[in-house]
Protein backbone atom coordinates (compact mmCIF):
# COMPACT_ATOMS: atom_id res chain seq x y z
CA UNK A 1 0.00 0.00 0.00
CA UNK A 2 1.22 3.18 -0.98
CA UNK A 3 1.22 6.55 1.63
CA UNK A 4 0.79 9.95 0.13
CA UNK A 5 1.36 12.91 2.00
CA UNK A 6 3.16 13.48 4.95
CA UNK A 7 0.15 11.55 7.31
CA UNK A 8 -0.21 15.01 8.85
CA UNK A 9 -3.01 17.88 8.04
CA UNK A 10 -2.38 21.24 8.09
CA UNK A 11 -4.28 21.31 11.86
CA UNK A 12 -1.07 19.07 12.98
CA UNK A 13 0.97 21.12 11.21
CA UNK A 14 -0.18 24.47 12.81
CA UNK A 15 -0.39 22.31 16.24
CA UNK A 16 3.16 21.37 16.14
CA UNK A 17 4.40 24.98 15.03
CA UNK A 18 2.27 26.51 18.26
CA UNK A 19 4.18 23.98 20.71
CA UNK A 20 7.52 24.37 19.37
CA UNK A 21 7.13 28.20 19.75
CA UNK A 22 5.42 27.94 23.03
CA UNK A 23 8.35 25.83 24.73
CA UNK A 24 10.88 28.29 22.85
CA UNK A 25 9.20 30.90 24.66
CA UNK A 26 8.85 29.01 28.01
CA UNK A 27 12.70 28.26 27.85
CA UNK A 28 13.71 31.76 27.21
CA UNK A 29 11.36 32.96 29.87
CA UNK A 30 13.01 30.79 32.00
CA UNK A 31 16.45 31.67 31.31
CA UNK A 32 15.92 35.63 31.36
CA UNK A 33 13.86 35.42 34.95
CA UNK A 34 17.00 32.83 36.22
CA UNK A 35 19.33 35.62 35.77
CA UNK A 36 17.51 38.56 36.84
CA UNK A 37 16.69 37.03 40.28
CA UNK A 38 20.48 35.59 40.41
CA UNK A 39 22.07 38.65 39.26
CA UNK A 40 19.62 40.96 41.59
CA UNK A 41 21.41 40.67 44.48
CA UNK A 42 24.99 42.05 43.47
CA UNK A 43 23.18 44.81 41.52
CA UNK A 44 21.31 46.26 45.01
CA UNK A 45 22.68 49.84 45.17
CA UNK A 46 21.73 49.87 49.22
CA UNK A 47 23.96 46.94 49.85
CA UNK A 48 27.29 48.41 48.71
CA UNK A 49 26.62 51.88 51.59
CA UNK A 50 27.62 54.01 48.99
CA UNK A 51 24.68 56.48 50.07
CA UNK A 52 24.25 60.03 49.28
CA UNK A 53 24.13 62.62 52.20
CA UNK A 54 20.69 64.67 51.83
CA UNK A 55 23.08 67.51 51.06
CA UNK A 56 24.35 65.59 47.98
CA UNK A 57 20.93 64.87 46.90
CA UNK A 58 20.21 68.44 47.00
CA UNK A 59 23.31 69.30 45.43
CA UNK A 60 22.11 67.22 42.91
CA UNK A 61 18.69 68.21 42.29
CA UNK A 62 20.09 71.77 42.10
CA UNK A 63 22.53 70.93 39.25
CA UNK A 64 19.60 69.07 37.21
CA UNK A 65 17.94 72.29 37.46
CA UNK A 66 15.19 70.96 39.50
CA UNK A 67 15.20 73.30 42.19
CA UNK A 68 16.01 77.26 42.12
CA UNK A 69 19.26 79.07 43.26
CA UNK A 70 17.17 80.31 46.78
CA UNK A 71 15.28 76.92 46.99
CA UNK A 72 18.65 75.14 47.63
CA UNK A 73 20.19 77.99 49.54
CA UNK A 74 17.10 77.79 51.92
CA UNK A 75 16.96 73.87 51.93
CA UNK A 76 20.16 73.62 52.70
CA UNK A 77 20.30 76.02 55.78
CA UNK A 78 17.46 74.03 57.24
CA UNK A 79 19.48 70.54 56.46
CA UNK A 80 22.32 72.53 58.83
CA UNK A 81 24.43 72.89 56.05
CA UNK A 82 26.33 76.53 55.79
CA UNK A 83 26.15 78.61 52.40
CA UNK A 84 28.85 81.49 53.65
CA UNK A 85 31.53 80.70 51.65
CA UNK A 86 30.58 77.98 48.82
CA UNK A 87 27.82 77.69 46.07
CA UNK A 88 27.66 75.09 44.06
CA UNK A 89 29.28 75.82 40.62
CA UNK A 90 30.92 78.55 41.53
Amino acid sequence: MMYWGYGMGGAGLALMTLNTLLFWGLVIAGVVLLVRYFGRGAQAPWATGSRSTPQQLLAERFARGEIEEDEYIRRLQVLGGTMTTHRPGG
